[in-house]
């Protein structure tokens, strides 16, 4: 089973939409049943067995054994990964574009950036797992509360000052082998799951 898979057909996202093949994947990261899930959600075992087929042709489940029951065979599913991230590349041509919001100071640009990075490390990953490889990353990951703006707006300089050096430092652009990695890095408020919006500090 995968840690995470990344999700980038329009039709299998719309199916991990779905409220009850949601509740299904969820059930799955353990395998089980149409029998089994059907007792746990209160839906009859034809309906199970419809929902698990839908997910089945997407590729989001798989079989894990067959069960002999009298004159029955019962199938134990299992779904492909624990967590599933829906790739903005699903999103077709309305997917977010750094390109369209030349803004780099706005949160829009920021979030297209965003949406730019899982499109791009969902793909190496998938490409990753095809060859069987791992894909080099970092991630950073961190809070920092600022006394005031002012102190805010001078880190965000200072920052990006250092990495403008960083970058100055390695990167070759006549690296006869080398390979291109995108650099991101992002600041923003942090949200209290339970906020409404940002604290605007």
């Amino acid at each position: 089973m995968l840690d995470t898979a990344v999700i980038d057909e329009p039709s299998t996202a719309a199916a991990t939409l779905e409220p009850v093949r949601a509740r299904l994947l969820h059930e799955l990261a353990e395998p089980a049943s149409a029998s089994t899930l059907a007792a746990k959600l209160g839906l009859s075992r034809q309906k199970v067995n419809y929902y698990l087929r839908g997910l089945e042709e997407h590729g989001l489940i798989e079989l894990v054994e067959e069960r002999r029951k009298g004159n029955m065979t019962e199938r134990v599913m299992r779904a492909i990964a624990e967590a599933y991230v829906i790739s903005p590349s699903a999103s077709g041509p309305v997917a977010p574009d750094p390109s369209r919001s030349p803004d780099r100071l706005s949160a829009r640009w920021l979030l297209a950036v965003a949406a730019r990075l899982v499109q791009d490390v969902g793909a190496l990953i998938g490409a990753g797992a095809k060859t069987g490889k791992r894909v080099a990353t970092l991630a950073i990951d961190g809070e920092i509360r600022f006394a005031s703006a002012a102190e805010r707006s001078a880190f965000a300089q200072e920052l990006s000052d250092a990495v403008s050096g960083l970058v100055a430092k390695y990167h070759d652009e006549n690296a006869a082998g080398g390979r291109g990695h995108r650099l991101v890095v992002a600041l923003h408020p942090s949200m209290d799951r339970n906020e409404e919006g940002p604290d605007g500090g």
